[in-house]
């Protein structure tokens, strides 16, 4: 079989067995979910997979092939371990950036937006980004270089522990509960909640509201590390998860259109063009 085949079906599986254990406990997002948020979760999902990631892929190689022509492999030689620090800095470090800055900067937020506005979470939000966010990624660029100098074997592992982690971030399953509910496993918890994001930690980043003191969406912006949150000053650890999502709606004007939220900058909310 062909071994691109092979680490898609293994994703996909992934991907299946957190749906299927979420719908096991109860806890997939589908009461009270409107059709609207089921439409936008699938068209988003479609977006990253059929437009975004081709045009990222296509634009990687000509960028490789214009910069560095005749180097693919070049670095293949470099030890396994010095490879994945390369994407964790790369890769990781520089997405907590770009995440971080989608918060900061008023220009970047309504990109960003979409990923906040459904009002539950579960692994199905995981790629709900609007086109231009998932464009503009630079982490996904480096990682293509990377992948192209010869780095391609330890990404793959990489990215699929990555995807591993940030699903879980975003599950209902809320696999960390038992880490906080036994005192025997606190010293475990005290270290994992520092290391890698979880779903007390990220469910925070996507609260309603942040004056409860467990909400904290300009903070907890880490995707597999949440050490770069420790480490820069911007995590908050309660153990809680919020108990609302999503962004505030102006009751007047009401929710932005599905093309704002996934075209942005190319619709705005203050009219088409």
């Amino acid at each position: 079989m062909n071994d691109t085949l092979v680490r898609v079906l293994m994703v996909a599986g992934m991907l299946t067995a957190f749906i299927v254990v979420e719908f096991a406990i109860g806890r997939f997002p589908i009461r009270g979910v409107s059709s609207r948020n089921n439409w936008l979760d699938v068209a988003a999902f479609a977006q990253a997979t059929f437009l975004a990631g081709p045009l990222i892929a296509y634009g990687t190689a000509l960028i490789e092939t214009v910069l560095f022509p005749g180097h693919a492999g070049a670095w293949s030689a470099a030890p396994w371990w010095l490879q994945l620090v390369a994407f964790l800095v790369c890769e990781d470090m520089v997405q907590y950036w770009y995440h971080r800055a989608s918060h900061k900067y008023a220009w970047l937020w309504p990109a960003h937006k979409f990923h906040h506005t459904p009002e539950y979470m579960g692994v199905r939000i995981i790629w709900r980004n609007s086109f231009l966010y998932d464009l503009l990624m630079p982490n996904i660029w480096l990682a293509g270089v990377l992948v192209y100098l010869g780095f391609g074997e330890v990404f793959f592992w990489y990215n699929l522990v990555k995807l591993f982690i940030t699903m879980g971030a975003h599950s209902t399953t809320r696999w960390d509960e038992v880490l906080y509910r036994h005192q025997a496993l606190h010293p475990i918890a005290w270290i994992v909640e520092r290391t890698v994001s979880t779903p007390a930690t990220h469910f925070a980043h996507h609260a309603l509201d942040e004056s409860d003191g467990i909400g904290h969406y300009n903070g907890n912006f880490g995707n597999l590390l949440f050490f770069w949150d420790v480490l820069f000053g911007t995590a908050r650890i309660t153990r809680k998860y919020p108990p609302a999502f999503g962004v505030a709606v102006d009751p007047k004007a009401g929710p932005d259109p599905w093309y704002v939220l996934i075209f942005y900058p190319l619709f705005r909310r203050d009219g088409v063009r």
